[in-house]
C-alpha cells in the first residue's frame, strides 16, 4: 500500500526512465488540478528515492491473465508496483467492439491505479494507419506513415479521428470522487531506432516534430484533454545531449524527457552499464 497519495507528495522514475525539471511550467495551462500536482511534485521525490514501475502489471503475469486484483510484483511483495504502464496498441486498426473492449478493460486499471495512489504511463505501439505491417517496420509492406499523418498529409483526417478515440478514453477515467487520473503520455517512443513505422530511417526530422506538435496541441487545444504530461522518450541510440534532442519538438510541446533503454540494461543477457550511466546522466542534465 501506498501511504501517501502521489497526486499530492510523489514523483516517479522507473525502469523507463523519466525526467522533469522544476524550472519549467506545464505545458498545458489548463491542466486538472491533479495532472499539475503530480506534475509539479516529480522532481522532488527523484531527489532521493525511486518509484518502482512495471508494464501490463496487473493484466498478466507469470502463469496467469486477468486475474482480479493480482501482479507478479503484488505476490512476490505485497503491494502493487507504484508505476503502472498500460498501451494505447488496441484504439485503433481493430473492430470498433474491440477498441471498446480495450477501453474498458483499460479504464478499470487506471482508474485502480489512481485509487490506490498510482501513477500510470501509457506507451502506444500505434499500428500502422496507412498499410498493413502493423507498429513494427516490415519492408516491402509497412508504409512511411509520418509524413500521411502530417497537416496536410493523405491520412490526416485518419489521424484525427484516432486520436479522438484517445481523447475519449482520457475523459473517461474517472474515479470515485470525480476527478479524472493524470496519466504519462508518451507518444512514438524508441523514435531513434528503425524498428517501429515512425523510426528515425523511415520519416523526415521536420515531419516528425510536425506530428508531435500536432498531436499535443490537437488533444489539448482541440480535443480538451487536461490530464496528460506529454513525455519524450527516444531509445539508447544516443551519446551526447545533441543526439539525444536531435528530434526534439521544442519546450512548448514537452512536459518530460527519458529514454527506454534494454540495450544497455540486460537484452540478450548483455550489459553494458558504463554506457547506461552515461545516457542516465545525460537525461538527468
Amino acid at each position: 500500500m501506498i501511504k501517501n497519495n502521489l497526486y499530492k507528495y510523489l514523483i516517479i522514475s522507473g525502469f523507463i526512465v523519466l525526467n522533469t525539471s522544476l524550472s519549467f511550467a506545464q505545458i498545458d495551462k489548463k491542466a486538472t488540478k491533479q495532472t499539475k500536482a503530480l506534475y509539479k511534485n516529480l522532481g522532488k521525490i527523484a531527489q532521493s528515492q525511486i518509484l518502482f514501475g512495471h508494464q501490463h502489471a496487473t493484466e498478466y503475469g507469470h502463469g496467469w491473465y486477468d486475474d482480479t486484483n493480482r501482479s507478479d510484483v503484488k505476490s512476490v511483495t505485497g503491494s502493487h508496483p507504484a508505476v503502472i504502464g498500460i498501451d494505447f496498441s488496441g484504439f485503433s486498426g481493430r473492430p470498433n467492439e474491440a477498441i471498446q473492449k480495450t477501453k474498458a478493460d483499460l479504464r478499470k486499471i487506471v482508474v485502480d491505479t489512481y485509487e490506490r495512489g498510482g501513477v500510470t504511463t501509457v506507451a502506444w505501439h500505434f499500428s500502422n494507419p496507412a498499410s498493413k505491417g502493423g507498429f513494427y517496420w516490415k519492408d516491402s509492406v509497412s508504409a512511411s506513415a509520418i509524413s500521411m499523418i502530417k497537416e496536410g498529409g493523405s491520412h490526416h483526417q485518419q489521424y484525427k479521428e484516432i486520436l479522438k478515440t484517445i481523447a475519449e478514453f482520457a475523459h473517461s477515467v474517472e474515479a470515485k470522487d470525480g476527478s479524472l487520473a493524470p496519466m504519462i503520455f508518451r507518444p512514438f517512443h524508441e523514435f531513434d531506432g528503425d524498428w517501429f513505422w515512425w523510426g528515425k530511417s523511415h520519416c523526415l526530422k521536420e515531419d516528425f516534430v510536425s506530428v508531435w506538435q500536432f498531436t499535443v496541441t490537437y488533444l489539448r487545444d482541440s480535443l480538451a484533454v487536461h490530464n496528460f504530461i506529454f513525455t519524450f522518450s527516444p531509445d539508447n541510440k544516443f551519446n551526447t545531449e545533441a543526439e539525444f534532442l536531435e528530434r526534439y519538438p521544442g519546450d512548448n510541446f514537452v512536459d518530460m524527457v527519458g529514454m527506454d533503454n534494454y540495450g544497455d540494461f540486460g537484452r540478450d543477457g548483455k550489459y553494458n552499464l558504463e554506457s547506461g550511466v552515461k545516457k542516465l546522466k545525460i537525461v538527468s542534465d
